[in-house]
This record gives structure tokens, C-alpha cells and sequence, in this order.
């Protein structure tokens, strides 16, 4: 069950957050749920996810990252076309965190 009001506390820090801070914590993020066994410091921003060259997460880990997303960030991936794309690298997911806040944003200025 997804707890909306952790949510909207987590949406509310995302807006604060400098570029730096947000793949920090999308790092941190990313130890924790995923268990990895090296630390958010350890992961450059530019370094693939998956795959022999990266930090060799599999399917799994994407299931578990995309609902890291959603529960901590308040964005959804809702397809594997999408994931393919967001989930390359930090810097990925992050561009696309700022590209989703930025649609929320909009919407809210508009209605």
C-alpha cells in the first residue's frame, strides 16, 4: 500500500534539493534498497546500472529501483520502454526526476 502522505514529504524535499543533493540521495537510495555491498560514494553518475561494465545490478534490481523511485520521489516508471531508458545511470534517473517534477510543477501552475 502506498503511504501518500510519506509521499508528498518526499516530493516537497525534492523540490528543495540542489542538483548535487538529489544524486546523492538517489544513491543512497539506491544502496539501501538494493543492498548493495559498496557505498553511494563508490557509484560515479555516469556509470551504467547494469551490465558487466556498470555495478552489475540485474532484472530485479530494476523492479526494486523503479518502486525506490516512485516511493521516494513520487515519480513512476510505468513501462519497461521507459526503464530501458531512465534507468541507465544516476545521471539518467536523475534528469528524469527533474523532468517529472517539472511536469508536476506545470500542472499545478496551470490548474
Amino acid at each position: 500500500m502506498v503511504d501518500f502522505a510519506v509521499i508528498c514529504e518526499n516530493v516537497a524535499a525534492l523540490f528543495a534539493m540542489t542538483d548535487a543533493d538529489l544524486r546523492t540521495r538517489i544513491k543512497e537510495m539506491m544502496v539501501k534498497n538494493l543492498m548493495l555491498q559498496i557505498t553511494a560514494d563508490q557509484i560515479a553518475d555516469d556509470a551504467p546500472l547494469f551490465g558487466p561494465n556498470g555495478i552489475g545490478l540485474d532484472s530485479i534490481d530494476a523492479l526494486e529501483l523503479a518502486v525506490g523511485l516512485e516511493k521516494n520521489f513520487g515519480v513512476s516508471v510505468p513501462n519497461s520502454e521507459i526503464a530501458t531508458k531512465v534507468l541507465r545511470s544516476v545521471n539518467t534517473i536523475h534528469d528524469y526526476i527533474l523532468e517529472k517534477r517539472g511536469e508536476s510543477a506545470q500542472s499545478q501552475t496551470t490548474t
